[in-house]
């Protein structure tokens, strides 16, 4: 019987395709938030095909169904709780054999599927072409060769999902070795009834494997049982039965991969070629060196051009005086204008250009690239070059960076990229350098402290080193091929970063700003600024209402801006001078991690890790901000 609506979900391994499948089939139809209790991303989106309604869910990249990752986890549990009625698998055409181990676990949980062989032009290109009809009968489930990017395949992919969806169709069970499989079928056997969702071949490879939340679930004489055949199997193999499953799975997947697929005429293809460049032992770190400084580069010319024409546009706004000139409605109005204006001048323009550009390069495969050509630098910190990537994301955001630490394989590696990441200039830091620096001195001081910013990072991961000491492990990433990703991905990607930051921005500027002129109007501020005077004015060389902005920065970085603005109106070059805007914005970037920054800290490595981090923070930033205010009188 045909259901009005199905359920899809996408899986698969990272950087297959899955995305750009979801983006061609739902289009703007989607809803991109957080798994329930979870800060693993969920997309989901809604497609009409042949008159049905597809609910589609896209499950994150992941290599198998463990649970040593929140990834892995959730889409586990998403499978085995909600049932989808059909799960396609995209598997990337020029690594089949890699992805086919993540399949075999797929049909270990007896569940419908689809396999969605994509990106078969790349493969082509490398001489690899793969036969479905040998592949699909080799697995016993339907296959579909795509290339998502161009659409092709994808009415194909929907014919056949509706087509299982409706028949139920599950795939055929693949055996492995007899030593192997004699003890999975006595699991099977003395399993008691289990849980609504779960296979018994599954939860029984499971039990092998010795799967802790499966083990949980079942009575002492199946976890006995499974105690005496996992160490049965180890005994055999002489090595760890997971690991003993691990390399069933990958001889499985070569055999199937060599017999679905025949090699063509190779063709060394231009993202071959530029590829060897990118890796190269000398232009390699060039080609780095220009791909991080051109994503600088573009977000501060593009920004400027941008934020000058707005700024044009709205050369009409004079702010008022910030002491009681009007009424109060006057006041709370120039406040919340200021803070309008402040937002579309100062903000817009530079995060718009600068997660468009990061998108592209992690889309691309570049950042994959330049994160192994930096492996020796980090090193020197005492991570690996899989950390750049985190280290990266932090300069949009630091919590979903932090977050992302967990693809290292060690909790002193995440300490460590934890720590690095909380000196990384984010989006709000990042506003605060383009605001204040890029527009009020110079485009090349702000790309200079980003240069210091670099290097206080490397100084202060070495001193984190040499407080924490050990080995680091090596670097093992997969690396896949260079591409032309897709705009509307890029775009669709842009805007779901930059979505949230307008959404938060723009309330907090306008209420805010019109808050803190008011308060500042009424004389509230001034006590605060005249304690934090011997700080603000004597050690630092500010204006002592200088001590408010940092206050207010503590709770996110961008409020330093949109305190000034509120006092001062949006020509800050007339009150504070090239050296005082360039100390402030110094330590305004270093001096304290954000709140939720600090929560975040607090929830993966605990309360004194996060005070250590915290201080050392302050500690850097107070230094610096002394030391360059006394200095950059004498140079600019």
């Amino acid at each position: 019987m045909e259901k009005s609506e199905i359920t899809v979900a996408l899986a698969g391994n990272a950087n297959v395709g899955k995305s750009v499948i979801f983006n061609q089939l739902t289009g703007s139809n989607q809803i991109v938030g957080n798994w329930p209790g979870k800060t693993v991303e969920r997309a989901e989106g809604y497609l009409k095909f042949q008159g049905r309604d597809i609910h589609i869910i896209d499950l994150p990249g992941i290599y198998s169904f463990s649970t040593y990752s929140m990834e892995e986890i959730v889409s586990r549990e998403f499978i085995v709780n909600e049932k989808p009625d059909v799960v396609i698998n995209v598997l990337d055409a020029s690594v089949l054999e890699r992805n086919l181990f993540f399949t075999l676990q797929l049909m270990e949980m007896e569940v419908p599927m689809v396999i969605c062989i994509n990106q078969v032009d790349m493969a082509r290109q490398k001489g690899i072409v793969i036969d479905e009809k040998k592949l699909e009968g080799a697995l016993g489930v339907p296959v579909v060769s795509t290339v998502a990017v161009k659409g092709q395949g994808l009415q194909k992919l929907l014919r056949k999902t509706l087509e299982v969806a409706d028949k139920r169709i599950k795939p055929e069970v693949i055996e492995y070795g007899e030593e192997v499989e004699s003890r999975i079928r006595k699991l099977m056997e003395a399993l008691p009834e289990i849980p609504e969702g779960y296979s018994k071949r599954w939860v029984a490879i499971k039990l092998l494997e010795n799967d802790p939340e499966i083990t949980a679930m079942m009575p002492p004489s199946v976890k006995n049982l499974a105690a005496e055949l996992a160490a049965q199997v180890e005994r055999i193999h002489n090595e760890p039965s997971f690991s003993v499953m691990a390399s069933e799975r990958y001889a499985l997947s070569n055999m199937i991969a060599a017999g679905a697929q025949k090699q063509s005429e190779i063709k060394t293809s231009l993202s071959e070629r530029l590829d060897s460049f990118l890796t190269h032992p000398i232009y390699g770190y060039i080609s780095s060196v220009l791909v991080v400084g051109g994503l600088l580069l573009w977000t501060f010319v593009v920004g400027e051009f941008l934020s000058d024409t707005l700024t044009n546009i709205f050369g009409f706004f004079q702010p008022v005086d910030p002491q009681f000139s009007g009424s109060i409605e006057s006041i709370i109005w120039n406040g919340a204008f200021g803070g309008i204006v402040a937002g579309l001048t100062l903000v817009i323009p530079f995060v718009i250009p600068f997660y468009l550009m990061l998108s592209y390069i992690e889309n691309s495969g570049l950042l994959t690239r330049v994160a192994f050509m930096m492996d020796a630098f980090m090193r020197k910190i005492g991570l690996h070059g899989k950390a750049l990537i985190p280290l990266i994301l932090g300069y949009g955001c630091s919590v979903p960076a932090i977050d992302s630490t967990r693809i290292l394989e060690t909790p002193r590696e995440r300490l460590l990229a934890a720590f690095a990441i909380s000196f990384a200039p984010c989006a709000a830091r990042t506003i605060l350098i383009l605001g204040l620096v890029a527009l009020f001195v110079s485009v090349w001081w702000a790309i200079g402290l980003y240069a210091l910013d670099l290097l206080i990072i490397f100084i202060m991961g070495k001193l984190a080193l040499k407080a924490l000491p050990g080995e680091t492990t090596g670097l093992i990433m997969e690396m896949h091929s260079l591409k032309m990703p897709s705009f509307r991905v890029i775009a669709r990607q842009t805007w779901t970063r930059t979505k949230s930051l307008i959404y938060l921005v723009f309330p907090i500027y306008i209420i805010g700003s019109a808050l803190i002129q008011l308060l500042y109007t009424l004389g509230f501020l001034n006590p605060v600024s005249n304690i934090m005077a011997p700080l603000t004015a004597g050690w630092l060389h500010l204006p002592v209402f200088a001590g408010i902005l940092l206050i207010l920065g503590a709770v996110r970085k961008e409020f330093i801006l949109l305190g000034l603005v509120s006092l001062v109106g949006t020509d800050i070059g007339a009150v504070l001078t090239a050296p005082q805007i360039l100390v402030l914005t110094l330590v305004g970037m270093l001096y304290f991690p954000c709140l939720s920054t600090i929560a975040v800290l607090a929830r993966e490595f605990g309360w004194k890790s996060t005070s250590i981090i915290t201080l050392a923070n302050l500690g850097t930033a107070l230094f610096l901000g002394g030391i360059f205010a006394r200095i950059l009188p004498f140079i600019m």
